[in-house]
């Protein structure tokens, strides 16, 4: 048929292609895992695993669902107990969320991260050759985010014993903390009242400039939870030495709206806190009405003159006759009497700090506030968003590792699933043995490299593929 003769759109005809190759990919894959469970079978310890028929799957990809055959094996534990078991599917790892392949779910997971669940659903399902429903949607980010959690309780287990694995290198590192209320639904909402504040927190090694008045932060890690104060600094410590070498590490800046969670992070002397001046600031026009009185305090601040600052607050509290204004300077006394370690910014302290590593920059701290945005308020504030606390938990610590360009990596080790190198065509990978999974049985080692059978000559020709004007439509 000739393409020129199709009277339809160019849109229709995209849509029939990717439905006929999706059809193709799914045809090829069965093709492919049927063809290495058949492998498999050949060359496993038959004195071990015993052949016990084959059972259908279907697994659900990006191409549509894939129906297969893999063959059920019966062996003895060692306590004597008999067990069923698909070599395949140890071979394969965990094919990414239930019936979901890896390729799919991580879809789901960072579009699920870019809108709602019910959007992020119908986006996946026009781009792929699959139809997913939001409640699957959801599920996938659970299972995924309940798995990120058991990694941040590990680091924090291995942060609490100096045992952290991270391998960065400073002197200096920032941290900044605050918080997001957000509504809660459901039990959450029974249990926690109608919002709950997520506490948030970033840490950072510096900035580099990355346009004419535009700088970055560099290294950044990101950790967010619902969790009380004491759990929350937890996990924050042990994302922080996940990606930092901490004993390198001589001074921390902490940066805060004065909140007594974040303080609990102020450890020992090598823990400087810097009132956020944002939150600072705010205060002065939130609880001074007089222009000049605001200016007064401005200038004792600049100046540094702590004690005299908080003097002159008391005096105009005492020296007004009017009861508002009073508590008004009160709740500024008090706001800045807990705080008044924190009040002079960290860079005009005249402390004595390393040399920030080339290329970079200590910059002024206040990234926290367009950070929380960033990190959890677009997503999950707002729009009539509700969230349960281990849903909302889960969902915010896939997006710590999305703002911080860690989500692809850390997806791709929770649910790393690798073909044998014979199913690819002259490609060569090196694994190490932290990835290679280990089994027992003659002949099952890990998968040798060796490449793809001529048989397979679909691989071939998609790499050869014709011009869509030569192709030819049925």
């Amino acid at each position: 048929m000739n393409i020129s003769e199709i009277k339809t759109s160019f849109k229709e005809i995209e849509r029939i292609t990717q439905k006929h190759f999706n059809k193709l990919g799914c045809e090829r894959l069965k093709e492919v895992l049927e063809t290495w469970d058949a492998n498999l079978m050949e060359s496993r310890d038959k004195t071990k695993y015993r052949h016990h028929g084959r059972v259908k799957t279907v697994i659900k990809t990006v191409m549509g669902e894939v129906e297969y055959e893999r063959v059920e094996y019966q062996i003895l534990d060692g306590d004597g107990k008999t067990r069923y078991v698909y070599l395949l599917d140890e071979a394969m790892g965990e094919t990414g969320v239930g019936y979901f392949s890896e390729l799919l779910s991580e879809q789901i997971v960072q579009a699920c991260c870019e809108s709602s669940y019910r959007n992020a659903a119908r986006a996946v399902s026009e781009m792929t050759g699959q139809t997913i429903s939001h409640a699957a949607a959801w599920t996938v980010v659970q299972e995924f985010g309940a798995q990120v959690d058991e990694e941040e309780k590990r680091s924090a287990e291995l942060a609490a014993e100096n045992k952290g694995v991270g391998a960065i290198e400073t002197k200096l590192l920032f941290e900044e903390h605050d918080g997001i209320w957000l509504s809660m639904q459901g039990k959450s909402r029974k249990d926690r009242g109608d919002r709950v504040e997520m506490k948030v927190a970033i840490a950072y090694d510096g900035a580099e400039k990355v346009g004419k008045k535009r700088y970055k932060l560099t290294n950044k890690v990101a950790c967010a939870n619902f969790g009380p104060a004491g759990d929350f600094i937890w996990r924050k410590d042990g994302v922080v030495a996940g990606t930092y070498n901490v004993d390198e590490i001589e001074i921390r800046i902490l940066g805060g709206d004065g909140a007594s969670w974040i303080k609990q992070s102020q450890t020992d002397d090598s823990v400087h806190f810097q009132l956020d001046q944002y939150h600072r600031n705010k205060a002065i026009v939130q609880y001074v009405s007089d222009p000049d009185a605001r200016e007064t305090i401005r200038d004792l601040l600049y100046a540094k003159d702590i004690e005299l600052l908080l003097s002159v607050i008391e005096t105009y509290s005492l020296s007004t006759d009017d009861e508002e204004e009073r508590e008004n300077y009160q709740r500024l006394y008090i706001y800045f009497q807990n705080n008044k370690d924190g009040l002079v910014p960290y860079h005009r302290r005249g402390l004595q700090l390393p040399a920030p590593p080339e290329g970079k920059e200590y910059r002024r701290m206040g990234a926290m506030e367009s950070n929380i945005f960033t990190l959890i308020g677009n997503r999950m504030k707002g729009r009539r968003h509700c969230w349960s606390i281990n849903g909302g938990n889960n969902l915010a610590r896939l997006l710590c590792l999305k703002h911080t360009g860690k989500l692809t990596g850390i997806l791709d080790s929770l649910s790393a699933h690798v073909l044998p190198a014979r199913y690819a065509q002259e490609v060569t990978v090196d694994y190490s043995a932290s990835v290679v999974p280990q089994h027992e049985g003659k002949g099952y080692n890990g998968f040798k490299q060796s490449f793809i059978p001529s048989s397979m000559k679909w691989m071939k020709d998609l790499v050869g593929m014709k011009p869509l004007s030569e192709m030819k439509f049925n």
